[in-house]
């Protein structure tokens, strides 16, 4: 036979005296008040509501000291009780199975780990076997989160991609063999979510587009717009709105036929799949981790995106990023162009008086007719040209 408690579940007869030695359900201490004024002895009580004897005495004598039980007097309510009882006893908090990495918890926090990525470095380094939601409680026990509001932005599949660049702090660069500021390039496809990521360490225009090529050859197609951030001031007129400097970036747009869409500036929430996804990386994948370089890093951010981040369920799609992708947007992207874009960037040069225009280091030679005059270089990964206006001056390889 089992008896309801006061939290509503059956309890075996034997767990009875166990489950009553705090103090009992309101309920509970008003039936046996209404017994005793009915006349039933503290025996019989104890046997119908299988509980102590002693307990029906506790209760029988505060009964007495009350006033319950005089004649006439009506059953006590609610309140009545608790201000007779007092306050009851609590319950023992189960301890968190997350207490014992509190220490690690904290330090992931301080250097901007997220929640998530925390769930699966405990998992990985100190074998946790509990859920994610353990985690979430934990945390948010442990700092304030405080809710923020933003527009969802919809895109079709093969719509649009979002691309973004967020600096990482320092990492080592093996060419140059020393430490240098280091930057991760996010591009994200607007409906599947699915990303393309990449370590550097410049944000110049030769970089950029040699990025895009990359995300385009990584999903196999090129969405039919591509929105910048808002990069810094200069960064931005470089690389989009200058009319010399960001010819290079129109022209790639034009050979693979995807439209150039700028964010408006201090509006990220416009480009909130980016914003999300820069962020993602950065407090995902680089928070608290070390790479000996950037190489190494890069091998890291690759596995990542598929094995993590691609097969994550997505907060605001509720599905796999690589799912979608695969699925759906992959087949949804226009075609790569049958040639590859090889041009890296445009750059204003002077001619110098010995007939040389000097970039990137290395020296040039033009026609010396063109001496003092500033002229366009067009460089790309195995060539120089050199224009005056439209007219092509010098190539060199």
């Amino acid at each position: 036979m089992c008896t309801t408690l006061e939290c509503g579940t059956m309890l075996p007869d034997q767990d009875l005296e166990a489950s009553y030695m705090k103090r009992k359900h309101m309920n509970h201490i008003q039936d046996i008040i209404r017994r005793l004024q009915l006349g039933e002895s503290e025996r019989r009580i104890a046997r119908d509501m299988r509980i102590s004897r002693q307990t029906v005495h506790k209760y029988h004598e505060i009964a007495k000291e009350q006033g319950y039980l005089e004649t006439g007097r009506e059953q006590p309510s609610e309140a009545e009780l608790l201000k007779s009882l007092g306050p009851g006893v609590q319950a023992p908090k189960q301890v968190s199975t997350v207490e014992p990495h509190r220490e690690a918890i904290q330090a992931w926090l301080n250097q901007g780990v997220e929640m998530t990525a925390i769930w699966l470095r405990l998992r990985e380094n100190y074998g946790y076997q509990g859920g994610y939601s353990s985690i979430r409680r934990y945390v948010c026990r442990m700092k304030g989160v405080e809710p923020e509001a933003f527009i969802r932005v919809h895109s079709e599949p093969g719509e649009d991609m979002q691309v973004d660049f967020g600096s990482v702090g320092q990492l080592y660069d093996p060419v140059s063999q020393r430490m240098r500021t280091a930057y991760v390039f996010v591009a994200t496809l607007g409906y599947s979510r699915h990303q393309y990521a990449e370590l550097v360490f410049d944000q110049k225009a030769a970089t950029w587009i040699a990025l895009h090529k990359r995300a385009f050859e990584y999903f196999g197609g090129v969405p039919q717009r591509v929105i910048p951030d808002n990069l810094k001031a200069a960064v931005l007129k470089a690389l989009v709105h200058d009319p010399i400097l960001g010819e290079a970036y129109r022209r790639m747009a034009l050979h693979y036929g995807f439209l150039v869409s700028p964010t408006i500036p201090h509006t990220p929430r416009h480009k909130g799949k980016v914003e999300s996804g820069v962020h993602y990386v950065k407090r995902n994948f680089m928070a608290g981790q070390e790479f000996v370089d950037i190489n190494v890093g890069n091998v890291h951010l690759r596995e990542w995106i598929v094995n993590t981040a691609g097969v994550r369920k997505h907060g605001t799609t509720g599905e796999s990023p690589l799912r979608l992708f695969h699925e759906i947007e992959q087949a949804r992207l226009p075609p790569l162009p049958a040639e590859p874009f090889r041009l890296l960037e445009i750059r204003p040069v002077k001619v110098h008086p010995d007939c040389h225009v000097v970039i990137l280091g290395s020296f040039y030679s033009v026609p010396f007719g063109y001496i003092g005059q500033e002229l366009t270089a067009h460089v790309s990964g195995t060539f120089v040209e050199i224009y005056k206006g439209q007219e092509l001056v010098a190539t060199h390889p």
